[in-house]
């Protein structure tokens, strides 16, 4: 009976795991949303694709400084890049609130960037946007067409989905934590 009962549960694991998967890869923001009706915060909130972005700003204590005026945009690493992290690494961060929001920092930018400012900086000439938390994020397009981001450490995320609009900014999805 235990093992009928650990077997059910590894399979209900993996068919949901594979529906985030999956929805993870098909459903980003289309590049003309209309306005959110929450602030960022909100609206990372409500995308079950960012949970986990969503319960690091909580654990970081960030929640109220990003549902200020702003305008802010944020980077977010979908649930795939948080569990691509070893477990004692997120741990460590989920225990210590100071370092979590530094790394979250390194994530967001003051001002608006969706796909479109997103674009127009890249053709610029100087591809560079700076962290709330002063760091530079380095604006490229790699081999496969995709949109990167580096930060100074030599980090990289792509960018995955843009434009999820709430009133006080954007947020763009990535695939990676940009861990220090």
């Amino acid at each position: 009976m235990r093992k009928v009962f650990l077997t059910v549960i590894a399979v209900l694991a993996i068919g949901l795991t594979s529906n985030n998967l999956f929805a993870q890869t098909t459903t980003a923001a289309p590049a003309t949303a209309a306005a959110g009706s929450g602030d960022v915060v909100a609206t990372v909130s409500a995308n079950p694709d960012y949970e986990a972005f969503a319960l690091a700003i909580r654990s970081a204590n960030l929640g109220s400084t990003l549902k200020g005026a702003g305008p802010y945009t944020i980077f977010a690493p979908n649930n795939t890049a948080f569990s691509n992290l070893s477990s004692g690494k997120l741990d460590s961060l989920m225990q210590d609130p100071a370092k979590f929001a530094t790394i979250l920092k390194g994530h967001i930018v003051s001002g608006r960037y969706d796909k479109a400012a997103i674009i127009k900086t890249l053709s610029s000439g100087t591809p560079t946007l700076k962290t709330m938390d002063g760091q530079t994020l380095t604006l490229s397009v790699n081999a496969k067409k995709n949109l990167e981001l580096t930060d100074s450490q030599g980090n990289k995320a792509q960018v995955i989905s843009f434009d999820m609009i709430g009133t006080n900014g954007v947020v763009n999805g990535v695939n990676a934590v940009l861990a220090k």
